[in-house]
């Protein structure tokens, strides 16, 4: 391959990548947006819950609420790992490309 096709290549390259993290960008922004708009009714939802599970309720009534709060749980969990995607590593420990 001639030096001027591997300049070429490597060019192509260089904005492929460019375009990527483009839209790693753009897919992180959404993440961190959707996990904030899923955080705030969260917070709230189990803060009613919690206060629920204070009064003195009826062995049914506490059951069900018990099992909110489990699936309140299970969605902070599965939102807290979208915070493992919101930043990828990967793109922020990227050394600069060097012309050489």
């Amino acid at each position: 391959m001639s030096e001027a096709n591997v300049s070429g290549e490597l060019a192509r390259l260089r904005a492929l990548v460019a375009d990527y993290e483009t839209k790693l960008t753009d897919a992180a922004t959404l993440v961190a947006s959707l996990r904030h708009e899923i955080n705030n009714p969260l917070a709230a939802l189990w803060g009613q819950v919690q206060l629920l599970l204070r009064e003195d309720l009826g062995e049914r009534a506490r059951e069900r609420v018990e099992k909110i709060a489990a699936q309140v749980q299970r969605i902070q969990g599965m939102v807290g790992a979208l915070r493992d995607i919101q930043t990828p590593a990967a793109a922020i420990n990227r050394e600069p490309p060097t012309d050489g």
